[in-house]
């Protein structure tokens, strides 16, 4: 069992959590909407303003897994998506990193620009803080 920490606020990240549950058919990832505080203050390790920046997942151990790290490992939970390990070669992960930091960053504003059906009433607008 593997636990991963994503934002329901935004459609793009609920889109892929709705294809890694749909590819997870032995029920191996447990999903957590950091926006759910109540369940948030079960994991004390996952802080929200780290989790709304980058992917979180956490394993049975307690190990951590940011970003990529977290994306790859869940996806190797469920037996899919193989060919994300290349994602973390030496050569490739230095540019892979820089691309997803930058997709997390800008992840309601791509969203509204690839679903904007599913932006309505600001949805996709980065909080002011």
């Amino acid at each position: 069992m593997i636990t991963l920490f994503y934002d329901a606020q935004c459609p793009l990240c609920v889109a892929e959590m709705r294809k890694l549950k749909k590819a997870d058919l032995r029920d191996e990832v447990q999903l957590v909407d950091i926006h759910d505080s109540q369940t948030m203050a079960a994991y004390p390790q996952v802080q929200f303003s780290a989790a709304n920046r980058i992917l979180h997942a956490v394993d049975e151990q307690g190990q951590l897994y940011l970003g990529l790290d977290a994306t790859v490992r869940v996806w190797r939970q469920v037996g899919k998506m193989r060919w994300l390990a290349v994602l973390r070669w030496p050569v490739i992960k230095w540019f892979a990193d820089i691309a997803y930091r930058l997709f997390a960053r800008y992840r309601l504003p791509v969203s509204r620009l690839l679903m904007p059906s599913q932006c309505a009433n600001n949805q996709c607008r980065n909080p002011k803080s």
